[in-house]
């Protein structure tokens, strides 16, 4: 898996592990940490790893006219929803798309009857987008502080983007802790505002599901923006002129996006059998038109 995905051979995942890759050895073989390994691979600068291309592929849409990303699109929406230590019997819960409020809708919704170990949730979401850049100079003040801070976007796991102070502190970000972070920021200088969870699509086809979050606030001419904080600092990253698709991402709604119920580091799905293991909550979203 190593080698495969960062695109080496034996020797380089050596030198790696000798420079301090942690790792777990089971029955002989390397075991390694994929957040690590994608991490890793995402800043090599070879151009050539799976991280490295399935990110130019992801966003290759940030450097071509936003109007695209402005108008209605629809989506089949399916969730599958995994209890790993299920107990039994009992209800699921999705923190379902709460899109009609910024114009979308939802339509053809099959909500999973009680039962144990797996479900899924179904519907066809229609998208749509809105540029609404942030009005206020100081809430554009400190989106622009933090976006020069340098820290570096990575992959990390769910539970540890909650504690996003230590994230920070360790240089890095992601889309959880970014949003909580901001939000609070945002808050400490007198706005409303509160990180949430939704989804990102058009990920691969739909089958990748990649944990997204963004700051819903209140700015001064008293409309809901949306700051999508780690979408503009992954576009800075890539060649070519991003520049109106970051700015997007500073205010607006775009089409790619969906909302959830969830707030910032709350878990997507939820089943009452008792269990205290989280649930696995894998999105797959494709484009219908």
């Amino acid at each position: 898996m190593a080698q495969e995905m960062l695109r080496c051979g034996p020797a380089e995942i050596d030198r790696l592990v000798a420079a301090g890759l942690p790792f777990e050895e089971r029955d002989g073989v390397r075991c390694f940490d994929p957040n690590d390994l994608y991490n890793l691979g995402m800043y090599s600068g070879t151009g050539q790893t799976q991280p490295e291309l399935a990110f130019r592929m992801l966003f290759r849409f940030a450097s071509r006219p936003v109007d695209a990303l402005l108008h209605d699109k629809t989506w089949e929406f399916q969730v599958r929803l995994e209890c790993p230590d299920c107990e039994g019997e009992a209800p699921w819960r999705l923190e379902e798309p709460d899109i009609a409020r910024f114009g979308g809708s939802v339509a053809d919704v099959t909500r999973p009857e009680p039962g144990a170990g797996a479900a899924t949730w179904t519907a066809t979401v229609t998208t749509t987008g809105a540029h609404t850049p942030v009005v206020s100079p100081v809430l554009r003040e400190l989106t622009a502080d933090y976006l020069a801070a340098g820290y570096r976007w990575q992959m990390i796991p769910v539970p540890m983007q909650a504690d996003y102070r230590l994230v920070h502190q360790l240089g890095a970000t992601s889309c959880i802790a970014a949003s909580l972070l901001l939000a609070e920021r945002f808050r400490e200088a007198g706005y409303r505002a509160e990180a949430r969870r939704g989804w990102f699509c058009g990920v691969l086809g739909g089958a990748l599901d990649l944990p997204h979050a963004s700051v819903e606030l209140e700015d001064d001419d008293g409309r809901v923006k949306t700051i999508d904080i780690a979408k503009s600092q992954l576009a800075a990253r890539l060649p070519g002129n991003t520049g109106g698709f970051r700015e997007l991402c500073l205010g607006s709604i775009y089409n790619k996006v969906i909302p959830s119920t969830a707030q910032g580091n709350a878990p997507l799905g939820h089943h009452e059998c008792g269990s205290r293991t989280p649930l696995h909550v894998r999105a797959d979203i494709r484009s219908v038109r």
